[in-house]
């Protein structure tokens, strides 16, 4: 069983004293740039001159500088950075300025486990991942619960760096809740995996398929739409409260016999096959060296993919059902 971590095991006092950049001020890096703060610890924001989050982090209170010159202002830089972005602005803006000893952190392993960042031997370099985006991060925060997370040492020069990355943990909120103790390699795997097969790939394209083939039977949109994917979050919610059991112990009988004698139909030995391979191809780096050349052309696939899903039927229905109930009407940035 993983090694996990709560308040008590972690010292903020370690921190003391020490300045912590957080380059990147997107979903994670506002929300744990607030809580580092909140949490009385000195924090700047390392950001592009110019961009459109200079502003925000500004208006939201946080001391802004240029990349080059948060970090050499820090004893802790923590690159929140995309993942396709990292490697370019490490080697050009944050490398040769880290100061002898720094401390180098990050919230997923990709850029480091696939070789794209190649630490110093002089720095400390961590992980404190919380598991959860980055609004519920900040909210939860400000509730007094917090999210649970992971920690990993990729390289401990000091002696302290898993000290370091608790305290970081404690003050982002994540030891509130728990935080386990993993590697860089079994973070960025387990993550990809999950994003790929099951909590974004696999979860979208069942729901889009299950969409269209209640439409192409001549069954209502709308009435597709709601028993396709608006129901999801509902049982998604039991699952998250209580696991399996809770879930089903929650729903009908009918839904229950149902759901275990078919499920099994749909995802069966052929989609497996499909998660092996989408696993191998994650531990083998062929993924990994996919996604970055798609970042090096400004992600023409991606792009493509995207605009194309904005156009299915499933999209346009679920944004007039949507705008129809006030407190699901909002907009991708509202968070």
């Amino acid at each position: 069983m993983a090694q996990m971590y709560y308040d008590k095991d972690a010292d903020l006092n370690v921190l003391k004293g020490k300045t912590i950049a957080v380059i990147g001020y997107g979903s994670q890096g506002h929300a744990q740039a607030l809580n580092l703060k909140d949490s009385g610890l000195d924090v700047i924001v390392g950001l592009r001159k110019g961009g459109r989050s200079w502003k925000k982090a500004e208006s939201d209170g946080m001391k802004v500088m240029e990349v080059p010159d948060a970090v050499k202002a820090a004893d802790v830089v923590h690159i929140l950075a995309p993942d396709e972005a990292q490697s370019k602005l490490y080697y050009s803006e944050i490398e040769p300025n880290l100061k002898q000893g720094a401390a180098l952190s990050f919230s997923h392993g990709f850029n480091v486990h696939y070789n794209q960042i190649m630490p110093r031997a002089d720095l400390d370099v961590f992980l404190v991942a919380p598991k959860s985006p980055g609004h519920i991060v900040r909210r939860t925060f400000t509730e007094g619960i917090g999210v649970p997370g992971l920690v990993a040492v990729y390289q401990d020069k000091s002696g302290s760096a898993k000290k370091i990355g608790l305290a970081f943990a404690k003050g982002v909120g994540c030891t509130r809740a728990g935080v386990y103790e993993t590697s860089f390699r079994e973070e960025t795997e387990t993550d990809l995996f999950g994003e790929q097969v099951d909590l974004c790939g696999g979860a979208a394209s069942l729901m889009k398929s299950a969409f269209d083939i209640l439409v192409e039977a001549g069954y209502q949109p709308e009435m597709a739409y709601f028993e396709t994917v608006h129901e999801l979050k509902l049982i998604v919610d039991l699952i998250h409260e209580g696991g399996l059991e809770r879930m089903w112990h929650s729903v009908s009988n009918t839904a229950e016999y149902g759901g275990m004698t078919v499920g099994p139909r749909v995802i069966n030995e052929e989609s497996e096959d499909a998660m092996y391979e989408a696993l191998a191809r994650i531990q083998n780096g062929e993924f990994a060296k996919e996604f970055i050349l798609e970042g090096q052309v400004n992600h023409p696939v991606l792009k493509a993919m995207e605009r194309h899903e904005s156009e299915l039927e499933i999209e346009i229905v679920g944004k007039e059902i949507r705008s129809k109930i006030p407190w699901l009407n909002k907009d991708i940035d509202d968070d």
